[in-house]
Parts: structure tokens; sequence; C-alpha cells
């Protein structure tokens, strides 16, 4: 096996494509939970603890909902780049292995159905 037949059937996994998007997912992610801790969370914490003011939580929502335009740009991206085409890809290769002639029998199977056939008359 060549190393490019090899790194094409690595490449082509489901398991590689679906591991690439979740890591890149997850650091989107991770940033909009740190937005919602720091953004949200904590000022809420500091006002109910007496060292913090309302326009602090008005600005964590703000900062949060441009973190959520962010993550939903970037999941766009990431799917109609990466992962629609892979599945377009998937799918012709499942066509084309689908369309290939199924293997001739080996040469014993194939003499004994036309024996079979023979005796069949």
């Amino acid at each position: 096996m060549s190393l490019i037949s090899e790194f094409k059937d690595f490449a082509l996994k489901g398991n590689v494509i679906d591991l690439a998007v979740g890591v890149v997912i997850g650091g989107a992610f991770g940033k909009l939970v740190e937005g919602v801790v720091k953004g949200v969370i904590e000022p809420v914490v500091a006002l109910i603890t007496q060292k913090g003011n309302a326009d602090a939580i008005l600005n964590g929502f703000m900062s949060l909902g441009s973190g959520i335009m962010n993550f939903l740009i970037l999941a766009a991206v990431v799917f109609f780049v990466f992962v629609k085409p892979m599945n377009k890809m998937k799918a012709l290769m499942e066509k084309k292995a689908a369309d290939a002639p199924p293997p001739a029998p080996p040469a014993d199977v194939a003499l004994l159905t036309e024996i079979r056939d023979l005796l069949k008359k």
C-alpha cells in the first residue's frame, strides 16, 4: 500500500474528521463558557457581595451575545467548509463502491456451479 493511499484512508475515516471538528468547536465553546463566567456570573456575584454594579451585568450580557454570534459563525464555517464537503466525498466513494461489479467467484466455485447446472439439465 502506498503512502498516499494510506494517508487517504486515514484522512477520510469519519473518526478523524469528527475529532478535528470536535476540537475546533470545543475550543470555541470553551471561549463561550469563559465569556459567560467572566461576563455574567462574576458581575452577578460582585453585585451580590456589594462590590459591583448593574452596568457590569449589562455589559456582560452584551459581550455574551457577541460570543454566541462568534460561536455560531465558527460552527457554520466549519460545517460548510469541512463537514459538508467530507460528507459529499464519502457519499461519492460509497456510490463508487456500490456501482463496482461484484468480484468474480473463484474458479472452483464457478466449476461447481457449471457442474450443478449441467446436472440439472
